[in-house]
């Protein structure tokens, strides 16, 4: 598990904000295109993501490669989600349900002008029409919302075609999805022109910020009660912190009050974020069982701050609905990083422990990736140690860290005593186990620390050589 890549990840966010308008343009439209080749590039999605989101920051429109299906589902960017498509967010569509509803449409929605309208953008495109593209793009729209609209009310009517809309659409939540689909559709320019009226990015939401939020969400501009949810979810995807939401559910009811706030129309705000909750400790899961680790750090802070700020801005008790939820994703959390915690003392020690020299052989070799994976997990329990508390592994992480933290601290020495007396065949093995130790210690106790020994290691080293020589 490659652990501690936040920076890394904050990097790559750097280098691509430093980009010129016109180097992001051309990512983005490069990107577009490998992922309509079918080309899965790892992380090509990531940097979509903040290249679009530098672009909406910046008041630039980001481009879209010239495809129908890209093109068609551009409005619902801002209500997709990128999680199983079981997993329910309000006002929200999962990423991977849009392919099998792009089937549903071009198989029995609206058979074979699909191709027809894909034929007429592609040759838009290449007559470097973009306006004419969006004038096709928004007539086949037009024409697929009329159809879904038959189509489900046809189904509300009759059993039997429900389960055929059902059947048809293949989705886990195939009605929710095609009337999520639906509204967005037709409520495309209203929800546009709510979009341009917020700030591109809100890094805190607080304060006046909060007001002027909450009187656009009850102005004309926000389209009313039937697309209330979707203005919502348009401004969590502007927050830095998207569980700063819940702020417009406690300035409405005027009180941290939890059953207060269920009296307002602001209470769904609250689901809205636990199901985000929700969302990242999936993620955060995969990225445990995957072992490699992108951003685990920057995935831990985002659910201990999300967590905190439901503890503190809203009074919840424990056996109240949103309190029991809660709880059960923190009890979720403990259980997943319990092993992983749990397993570090171990590790450190199986690399570490002194060894008698018939155990050794010149071809004896310490494994290196056992020894990074063992590093980047020092590195996890550290960065656990900032989020325990709102994590319920406080007790546990400080366990196994004060366990790590003595080992190193008593084992160091012997393992520099067993270099200095070390003989040929055992001398290149016990040199990397203080190597190892040297590289533990530095996340542990710090550059200095590690330096001393590594140091030490290398006086032992030229003590045996003289000794050697004379």
């Amino acid at each position: 598990m490659t652990m501690g890549d936040e920076p890394l990840v904050d990097r790559l966010r750097q280098f691509l904000r430093d980009l010129k308008p016109e180097a992001q343009a051309l990512l983005i439209a490069e990107l577009e295109r490998s992922l309509l080749r079918g080309e899965d590039e790892t992380g090509a999605e990531l940097v979509l993501q903040e290249l679009r989101r530098f672009a909406r920051e910046s008041g630039r429109s980001s481009p879209r490669a010239g495809n129908l299906a890209r093109l068609f589902f551009q409005p619902l960017e801002p209500f997709l989600v990128d999680d199983a498509a079981t997993h329910k967010h309000p006002g929200r569509i999962a990423r991977v349900s849009l392919d099998p509803i792009w089937t549903w449409i071009g198989r029995d929605l609206l058979p074979g002008e699909v191709k027809a309208a894909t034929d007429q953008v592609a040759r838009a495109f290449a007559a470097n029409d973009s306006k004419k593209a969006e004038e096709v793009t928004r007539a086949f729209q037009n024409r697929v919302a009329l159809r879904m609209e038959q189509a489900l009310n046809a189904a509300w009517q009759d059993d039997k075609a429900m389960r055929r809309l059902i059947g048809q659409v293949s989705t886990p939540r195939a009605l929710e999805d095609v009337q999520a689909i639906l509204k967005v559709l037709q409520a495309r320019d209203k929800l546009a022109a709510f979009s341009a009226r917020l700030p591109g990015h809100i890094k805190n939401f607080d304060g006046q910020m909060v007001d002027d939020v909450k009187a656009l969400l009850e102005s004309p501009v926000s389209g009313g009660s039937p697309l209330f949810l979707y203005v919502l979810v348009i401004v969590m995807s502007r927050l830095a912190s998207p569980w700063q939401l819940i702020r417009l559910a406690t300035r409405a009811a005027g009180s941290d009050s939890a059953a207060r706030i269920a009296e307002t129309p602001y209470e769904i705000t609250v689901s809205m974020v636990l199901s985000e909750m929700e969302r990242m400790v999936g993620e955060l899961k995969a990225e445990l069982r995957s072992g490699k680790g992108v951003g685990v750090g920057a995935l831990l802070k985002a659910i201990h701050d999300a967590a905190r700020g439901l503890r503190t801005e809203i009074n919840l008790s424990s056996d109240s609905p949103w309190g029991r939820e809660l709880s059960a994703i923190r009890t979720e959390i403990s259980n997943m990083l319990k092993a992983e915690i749990d397993s570090l003392p171990g590790r450190v020690r199986r690399l570490l422990r002194p060894r008698p020299a018939k155990e050794i052989t010149p071809t004896t070799k310490l494994d290196q990736t056992d020894i990074a994976e063992t590093e980047a997990l020092i590195e996890f329990v550290g960065i656990c140690r900032n989020y325990a508390g709102e994590l319920a592994i406080n007790e546990m992480t400080q366990r196994v860290y004060s366990d790590v933290q003595n080992y190193l601290d008593t084992s160091t020495q012997p393992l520099i005593d067993a270099l200095r007396m070390a003989s040929d065949a055992d001398r290149d093995f016990r040199h990397a186990q203080v190597e190892a130790a040297a590289r533990f210690c530095a996340k542990v106790f710090g550059d200095d620390y590690a330096a001393t020994l590594q140091k030490a290691a290398d006086l032992a080293v030229q003590g045996e050589r003289k000794a050697a020589k004379g």
